[in-house]
């Protein structure tokens, strides 16, 4: 035999109340229901929960043992019943959003914190990773929707687009390529690239661009992270191709200078979701958010 939830109650009242009779009047219940109900408990125990003192029920040390407990369990009981039915129809609970590199660290900050400011009762944690660690988290469920840079690569997931960036090629100031007037295909093979890891969507799109002009490449330096690229390529160590949002600050500021080349390196960001996931109010209120924050212009051709 389980106990169930309803004898932990009448369990809780008569210990509170100390009486069957009081406590089947609070409970709505007949005496013999709320006796029969405590009889179980204690067959399920083994031994007695109560001493009987006329008609009075005192919890023995047993009883006494497991009391706080019991108000635990139905409190928590009590608080995901709540949730549940106040989450039907508002955005309530935590929500995993997973990101690619360049969306989570340059676009997402911001984003989140308005969703907090309009949702008080509910929380959207960020994960970053790669474009391709991102797509197994939503596939897996470890996260409720993602953001990626470029297309998805898994059938399962559902993409729909969000917003277009731009990546541009970038320098030291004093790099050779810099200097040229004009940049030309044989000096962008010959080029020491700097470039994020496989998997990464950035690499993706720099890779598909490069074969479109039906040209190779050398990797000089492989990096896992946006901001140890950009102070390699600052201090002379090779070139790299970027997100503009990642480098229009050292751009302003003269620290990296944007190569002028024939690449297309125009992407769209994509929302990732499951295909059978069913949408939470949760999940639709950040949609929504994210809809409100686009500029995505179409679909995006590599020439």
């Amino acid at each position: 035999m389980a106990i169930t939830r309803r004898q932990l109650e009448i369990f809780e009242r008569v210990a509170n109340s100390e009486h069957v009779t009081k406590a089947s009047e609070q409970l709505l219940l007949s005496q013999s229901a709320v006796s029969m109900a405590i009889a179980e408990m204690e067959r399920f125990a083994g031994a007695p929960l109560f001493e009987r003192r006329g008609r009075r029920l005192l919890l023995n040390d047993r009883g006494r043992q497991i009391l706080p407990d019991v108000h635990e369990v139905l409190r928590k009981v009590g608080m995901i019943e709540r949730f549940l039915n106040e989450s039907v129809d508002e955005p309530l609970g935590v929500l995993n959003v997973g990101a690619s590199t360049t969306i989570g660290n340059y676009l997402l900050p911001l984003i989140i914190g308005e969703f907090t400011r309009h949702y008080p009762w509910a929380k959207a944690l960020l994960h970053v990773g790669n474009t391709r660690q991102i797509e197994v988290a939503v596939e897996n469920g470890e996260c409720d929707l993602g953001l990626i840079e470029g297309p998805s690569h898994l059938p399962s997931l559902t993409p729909a687009p969000w917003r277009e960036d731009e990546l541009v090629v970038i320098a030291g100031p004093a790099h050779p390529l810099t200097q040229a007037k004009k940049v030309s295909l044989p000096m962008l093979e010959n080029a020491p690239w700097i470039m994020r890891e496989k998997g990464s969507g950035t690499r993706e799109v720099f890779e598909v661009a490069m074969a479109a002009q039906g040209i190779g490449y050398s990797i000089a330096m492989e990096l896992g992270h946006t901001e140890a690229i950009k102070k390699a390529v600052e201090a002379g160590l090779g070139v790299g191709c970027l997100s503009r949002m990642a480098v229009q600050r050292e751009l302003d500021n003269g620290w990296l200078v944007e190569v002028h080349t024939p690449l297309k390196l125009r992407r769209p960001l994509t929302i990732l979701t499951r295909e059978s996931g069913y949408r939470t109010p949760l999940l639709n209120a950040y949609l929504s958010l994210l809809e409100k924050n686009t500029r995505y212009s179409g679909p995006v051709v590599h020439e």
